[in-house]
């Protein structure tokens, strides 16, 4: 068990295999983006080691996150060997699905349980407006595929004041009076180059929940409002799924968080929306011996931080999504 100095248990690490995507949503990074040379990344030897040291130190939960993570070599192979890792008992996914119609089935046999896939418009332009170059279909496709493999599935939409913020939540919504899934909306946070635009657009819980109840009638609460990991959920009456509320940035939720972020340059960051992160990479290619890198880690983790600074218009700079993961 590794506790911070409140007390919380940080047991579920989310692993950004790369800063690379096959999109460029506008919320998340530049179109013109430049990405790491492959070699500041962490390798696929150095990421099967720390998650080694990690399920040792009692973490349990692991999410592979990007970037991107379908898009990195090996990526079926290196799923394989971490969900073989002693201690590894969840080991989740947070793609844009793009490359599920392909990759699902052998995702499912190499040990993958879940995935959390992003999908912020049913409208095709406007969603190709939203990723720069998607195309919804091939998210469609991504779904269906992912269900027959037997993955549990969610869907992540975050929403854009001025993009998708009004019929497009209620299409999703929909979906879930027909299917079992859980549809989840994601306030949207501000990060490094385009904070500014992440700002202005943010759509509270509160408007989205007024702008489905409005469309399709009023909402539930489900477990008496008990988080689902980040999400508080709702039902519509007579839906097979749910809907989840992600409020990050309005309604934090910092008492019941449990993770830990290891960026695809080897940093472990504590908190989503705070700037402080360890260097892990470093130690680690400088020989230090495993004992050493849970010292840092242990010691990382005791001061993991409370709360995002937003309201003090303290605004994480030194990254993108898109290098953090989610």
């Amino acid at each position: 068990m590794t506790l911070d100095r409140f007390g919380r248990n940080i047991n579920y690490l989310r692993i950004s295999l790369t800063d690379k995507c096959n999109l460029r949503c506008v919320y998340c990074m530049p179109e013109d983006i430049t990405f790491r040379p492959r070699q500041e990344l962490l390798q696929d030897d150095e990421i099967l080691r720390l998650v080694r040291i990690f399920a040792e130190l009692g973490f349990v939960k692991f999410r592979l996150t990007g970037g991107e993570p379908t898009v990195r070599a090996n990526f079926v192979d290196l799923v394989r060997q971490m969900s073989n890792t002693p201690g590894v008992e969840t080991m989740a996914m947070t793609t844009n699905g793009l490359l599920l119609d392909k990759l699902a089935e052998p995702l499912a046999e190499a040990g993958l349980q879940r995935v959390n896939i992003s999908i912020d418009t049913l409208d095709a332009q406007k969603f190709k407006k939203l990723t720069r170059w998607g195309e919804v279909d091939e998210v469609l496709d991504g779904i269906r595929m992912a269900e027959k493999a037997g993955l549990g599935v969610k869907l992540n939409a975050v929403v854009v004041r001025g993009y998708n913020d009004g019929e497009d939540v209620v299409d999703l919504a929909r979906l879930t009076l027909y299917q079992p899934w859980q549809v989840r909306f994601i306030e949207m946070m501000p990060f490094g180059d385009v904070a500014d635009f992440q700002q202005a657009g943010i759509v509270t819980e509160e408007d989205l929940r007024g702008t489905i109840s409005a469309a399709l009638g009023d909402l539930s609460l489900v477990n008496n409002g008990q988080l689902d990991g980040e999400a508080r959920l709702y039902k519509l009456a007579g839906a097979q799924g749910t809907l989840g509320f992600i409020s990050s940035v309005t309604q934090p939720f910092c008492a019941s968080c449990t993770r830990a972020r290891l960026t695809a340059d080897g940093r472990l960051r504590l908190c989503l929306l705070r700037e402080q992160e360890v260097n892990l990479m470093k130690p680690l290619r400088d020989g230090a011996n495993d004992e050493a890198l849970k010292e840092i880690i242990v010691d990382a983790i005791w001061w993991k931080p409370w709360g995002h600074k937003l309201d003090d218009d303290v605004v994480p700079l030194n990254r993108v999504m898109s290098e953090i993961g989610g």
